[in-house]
């Protein structure tokens, strides 16, 4: 029997279980043609530029977004919908190494759950929004310590966690594969690609103008403004730019930027919906989404028709890789729900993310009124939307740099161009660490 995910193209939207279930419709964004003049061009219509287009029509400033496909078509509309409040690092880690900007990173990712479900709210985007709480478990002792760390770290800081046995985290997931973990009730889930429409709707409404299908072919700066071209002919004149494509974007637009992170391709499944019975036994308890401690990661939630969605294993290429998606399937049925038996598997699709090798997002000053935001590292449902705003604030807030997420400068990474041979030797050695700590922690 031939399952989703077997020999079709994945970079297809319309093949992922967001796209089949989106409440909120396809923002109307027609391509644009001729010339026209505004104060802020953003490239790139996910996250971080719909929330940088919303925040800056808000304030009255004339902005257009020019998207290659069309609004939530890359990684916004993809992911897992995962809300996850902060970083890799511990506030306490950040505050050291970078003083007042750890702080702020600190403050702003922390709060970063927040801030989305309030635009959620505010703007009535009809997301499935559940904001009760993300868990992330731990499969052996070692990364058990380390996640209660981290725990503790933001209960410190005033966070109500809860940390959670071997015997809560299966009642509340549903598995024993895990042995213990955390809830940080600031997070929880969201339904994706509703969210990207939902974002260029309320920016449209505010006044903003979204062009699909306008890829940007050409940014030259014309004295003191920027000068973008599109493939179907369009050309905008801006006194300002935001570069918001981040694991999607080319060297076309400006060099070294994309070498700046690295792309990598997640993959996802997702269930029928389940069985009234089965789903009592999945997240019976309303916790919505979870992502493990393991260096190669997991992540797992159900959705609103109770469909097991399950996502993770990421490559470096754009092979077709039905193995990875057999994989997926196999640990949902047989490593963390075997009670399911062989559900009707209904999706699958993947998509890209952009890593950084310092694990934090960069927002980048790249020459006068040019500027990008990228680099989530998994995290982007939340932060991107943050990063929008902080781009916004830069271009209209005199002091913006000196409250908001610091700047940082662009840093192509070395050797960038032989990445996948290198990253598949890490990625392997990643995969042997996990299953060794299983063995010897588990």
């Amino acid at each position: 029997m031939k399952l989703p995910g077997d020999g079709h193209d994945h970079q297809d939207l319309s093949r992922s279980l967001w796209y089949a279930s989106a409440t909120e419709p396809n923002t109307a964004a027609p391509p644009l043609t001729g010339a026209v003049r505004t104060d802020v061009a953003i490239v790139g219509a996910g996250f971080t530029g719909l929330s940088a287009a919303l925040h800056l029509a808000e304030r009255g400033v004339n902005v257009r977004v020019l998207e290659a496909k069309e609004p939530g078509w890359g990684a916004s509309g993809r992911n897992g919908g995962q809300v996850i409040a902060g970083l890799k690092y511990e506030p306490e880690y950040l505050e050291q190494h970078f003083g007042d900007a750890g702080a702020r990173m600190a403050e702003l990712s922390g709060g970063a759950p927040d801030f989305l479900f309030s635009l959620v709210r505010r703007f009535e985007i009809k997301c499935d929004p559940a904001d009760s709480g993300w868990i992330q478990p731990a499969t052996n002792s070692k990364n058990l310590a380390t996640v209660t760390a981290r725990a503790r770290a933001w209960e410190k800081r005033g966070v109500k966690v809860t940390l959670l046995d071997k015997q809560k985290i299966g009642e509340l997931i549903g598995t024993d594969f895990y042995v213990g973990g955390w809830i940080d009730p600031r997070g929880g889930s969201v339904q994706p690609l509703s969210l990207a429409r939902g974002l260029a709707r309320a920016a449209i409404q505010k006044g903003a103008q979204v062009h699909g299908h306008s890829p940007v072919i050409s940014m030259i700066r014309d004295g003191k403004q920027w000068r973008l071209t599109t493939q179907n002919g369009g050309i905008v004149v801006a006194d300002t730019v935001f570069l918001c494509t981040n694991a999607y974007t080319t060297n076309e637009l400006w060099k070294g930027l994309a070498q700046s992170v690295i792309p990598v391709r997640a993959f996802q499944v997702a269930t029928a919906p389940l069985t009234d019975n089965l789903r009592r036994t999945v997240f019976p308890h309303g916790f919505l989404a979870s992502s493990d401690a393991k260096r190669m990661l997991t992540y797992t939630r159900v959705d609103r028709d109770g469909r097991i969605v399950m996502g993770g294993r990421g490559t470096f290429d754009h092979k077709a890789h039905p193995e990875i998606f057999g994989k997926l399937r196999e640990d949902v049925q047989k490593r963390f729900f075997p009670q399911v038996g062989e559900p009707r598997w209904d999706y699958a699709w993947s998509g890209w993310i952009a890593m950084t090798a310092d694990h934090l997002p960069h927002l980048n000053e790249l020459a006068p009124g040019l500027y990008a935001g990228l680099g989530y590292n998994g995290r982007g449902v939340a932060l991107a939307c943050v990063m929008g705003k902080q781009l916004a604030d830069r271009a209209t807030e005199a002091n913006a740099g000196k409250t908001g997420w610091p700047a940082a400068n662009m840093k192509p990474l070395p050797f960038h161009a032989f990445r996948q041979p290198a990253l598949r030797t890490i990625r392997s050695w990643w995969r042997f660490r996990d299953n060794l700590d299983k063995r010897l922690h588990g």
